[in-house]
């Protein structure tokens, strides 16, 4: 055998170790991957979810109305009494005084504009502003007024009404019921994707509570914050918790 055969056997030699070792390598690297999948697999994380229609039991409604003069006592005498026509109004709807909160008065300046459009110091009038507040559970009698109260422009009262804002008042029961309901929900989507994979489920190892989403009813809105509408009279409340089961194999 000559000096290159010698070389050349050597060599192939050496190849044949290092392809050896290499296959024993990804052998053990599979092995271990293996094995982390396994390991990933002994827990499982669903999303539950639970829905309940609500009709709201408080409403709640604000107005408010203004006056404006060049003189601040003559803005304040008008203001006054458009308060006392706005309560009269109220009264006769069939509101008591303890139904009706008045907010304090809010006063703007405005001034007059030079023939260059720029504001002078020079106040050219006043104009006072106050809000009406009514909370009731007579949620029908309440939106009624709501729609009609603007007829106070026939007494010369400045008046604008704002939608009534429609509020459920046993939210905090409701949620803790909901949430329970949720639970179940999770824990049956669970197990069903366990059985189906020829294994167990497991005990509940923690649950993450999410957002709550209470929107018109049959609306499909959502948002990362949740949602709390006050608009609608009837809504949809809708529950969501994330939970993590452990995997019996």
């Amino acid at each position: 055998m000559n000096e290159f055969t010698k070389r050349r056997a050597f060599t192939n030699i050496i190849v044949a170790v290092i392809l050896v070792i290499g296959a024993i390598a990804s052998s053990i690297i599979m092995i271990n991957g293996v094995v982390k999948v396994k390991s990933a697999q002994t827990n499982i994380t669903v999303t539950g979810s639970a829905k309940q229609q609500i009709t709201s039991d408080l409403i709640v409604w604000t107005g408010n109305f203004n006056a404006q003069s060049a003189k601040l006592q003559d803005a304040y005498t008008k203001l006054e009494g458009s308060r006392i026509k706005v309560s009269d109004y109220l009264l006769k709807q069939g509101l008591t005084k303890d139904d009706i909160v008045f907010s304090s008065i809010t006063t703007s300046m405005f001034y007059v504009m030079n023939e260059y459009g720029n504001y002078t110091n020079q106040v050219d009038y006043y104009m006072l502003s106050q809000v009406v507040t009514i909370k009731s559970s007579e949620i029908d009698k309440i939106t009624e007024i709501s729609r009609n109260a603007t007829e106070l422009l026939n007494e010369d009262v400045a008046f604008q009404s704002d939608p009534p804002q429609y509020l459920y008042t046993k939210l905090a029961d409701l949620k803790v019921t909901m949430l329970a309901e949720a639970t179940k929900d999770a824990r049956k989507r669970a197990k069903m994707i366990a059985e189906n994979a020829g294994n167990n489920l497991g005990d509940l190892k923690y649950a993450d509570m999410g957002v709550m989403q209470i929107t018109p009813l049959y609306s499909n809105e959502i948002d990362n914050y949740g949602i709390n509408d006050t608009s609608s009279l009837e809504k949809e409340i809708t529950a969501v918790v994330h939970c993590q089961f452990k995997i019996d194999k």
